[in-house]
């Protein structure tokens, strides 16, 4: 823990939980657009903003090449951008095979989830736009998250990983690739938790949320910090930040049952297929000499 890591770490720290309570002591005066929409954008770029003060005018290095920031395209990019969606349709097959999970094609699932917030004509509405699109919402909802993915999200996303891909992968890649990718996912997901408490990602399990989320931020860690790597760009780690939230609702679109906990990218199904990709990487870096990075 030097001491970058730690002129980071407690600004952002400090910072984020401060907008926590600003939400939760003003939520029900504002508007959900503000506590659903702004204040996670505006907690999501802290990082950026800490790293660049730090970075540049803290330690007086340059900001570019040390941390990554490189529109260089190559083949990892691409793989950046679309892993997100085998993600996202590989816990949609794992949460089939959970008990009380069906397959619903014509979201029957969806719609009930959303029957808290809209009236019946409301429902009713969405049902007919539904049937009236020239494509089923599922292949929409795919092209929709590649476009975000790339474009806005990428955006939102450079905001987190300037910090936790560009300063504190540089400063810890040293300790090695798992190590290092297992100790930034660690506390990336603390680092989740004033929105977690406030009910971000598990609203009916804040609290056991919490720990959900440190997990699933470890076992998706390695995966960042490869494409990281290997393409030898943040942009490509930010690339697929964007994808993933975009295409979280893909994994949960076309079932019905289970919860929060056991269904979607973020409870037991996508933590499955993120540690089967781990453990695939861990042995294809053992076995093929093109994944040679640190260990």
């Amino acid at each position: 823990m030097n001491h970058k890591i730690l002129y980071f770490l407690i600004p952002t720290f400090l910072l984020n939980i401060s907008i926590g309570a600003w939400l939760f002591l003003f939520r029900e005066q504002n508007s959900p657009v503000i506590n659903t929409l702004v204040i996670p954008v505006l907690y999501m770029f802290v990082p950026m903003i800490v790293t660049i003060v730090v970075q540049k005018f803290v330690f007086h290095q340059p900001i570019k090449t040390p941390l990554r920031i490189s529109f260089r395209i190559n083949r990892w990019f691409v793989a950046a951008w679309f892993l997100p969606i085998i993600l996202a349709v590989a816990t949609f097959g794992v949460s089939l095979l959970l008990p009380g999970v069906n397959y619903t094609p014509n979201m029957e699932g969806f719609l009930d989830s959303m029957k808290s917030s809209l009236s019946a004509e409301q429902m009713e509405q969405a049902k007919l736009q539904i049937e009236s699109l020239p494509l089923h919402p599922f292949w929409l909802s795919i092209i929709s998250a590649l476009v975000a993915g790339i474009t806005v999200n990428a955006i939102a996303g450079f905001g987190e990983e300037l910090g936790w891909r560009g300063l504190m992968l540089r400063e810890w890649e040293g300790l090695g690739f798992w190590k290092c990718s297992f100790l930034i996912g660690f506390i990336w997901g603390i680092w989740h938790a004033p929105l977690i408490l406030q009910g971000h990602n598990y609203p009916q399990h804040p609290i056991l949320g919490v720990f959900l989320m440190v997990i699933w931020c470890m076992l998706l860690s390695p995966i960042f910090t490869l494409i990281t790597l290997k393409s030898n760009s943040v942009i490509a780690a930010s690339i697929m930040h964007g994808t993933i939230n975009a295409s979280a609702g893909l994994s949960i679109m076309l079932i019905q049952g289970g919860n929060e906990l056991v269904t979607g990218i973020t409870g037991f199904a996508g933590m499955f297929v993120l540690a089967v990709i781990n453990s695939i990487l861990f042995l294809f870096m053992r076995q093929d000499s093109r994944l040679s990075i640190p260990s």
